[in-house]
């Protein structure tokens, strides 16, 4: 993937976290984000294949996620601040459905993720849970 391609995938991600934080706290439609999104002029330069893909599953998926997810917390799924939240949601999805994207990629956005919009030390606190969940869904790949 060249630079410009994985640039536009970590803005699809960006994009796609305010968008689930949208979701969770608003409890508005995901349709309707997706529009208001995309109106604003939010998808461009960014990889609005991929932002699709991840807003589209992440909502409807939420529940079986979620039970991915929850034996690699400390606390129940509903306690976590939902900006630590939407940035786990998008990586357990990307760990079990997008097996074309490498576990370590998948880390170092979350990470990100969690640096530039979540609390101080909540970047040790998602790359710990989303290594767990990737020990699971990519039990191979993590022991390379």
């Amino acid at each position: 993937m060249t630079r410009h391609a994985s640039s536009a995938r970590s803005r699809a991600r960006r994009l796609a976290l305010q968008a689930l934080y949208q979701w969770q706290v608003g409890r508005q439609n995901p349709k309707e984000i997706e529009v208001q999104l995309t109106e604003a002029g939010s998808t461009k330069n960014l990889d609005l294949e991929y932002f699709q893909t991840l807003f589209r599953s992440i909502p409807a998926e939420s529940e079986a996620l979620e039970e991915s997810l929850a034996p690699q917390l400390d606390r129940p799924v509903a306690q976590l601040d939902p900006v630590e939240r939407a940035i786990l949601l998008i990586g357990t999805f990307e760990l079990t459905c997008r097996m074309d994207v490498p576990s370590r990629v998948i880390l170092n956005e979350a990470v990100e993720l969690a640096k530039r919009f979540g609390a101080e030390q909540s970047h040790r606190f998602v790359n710990g849970v989303l290594d767990k969940v990737a020990r699971v869904a990519r039990g191979r790949e993590m022991a390379e």
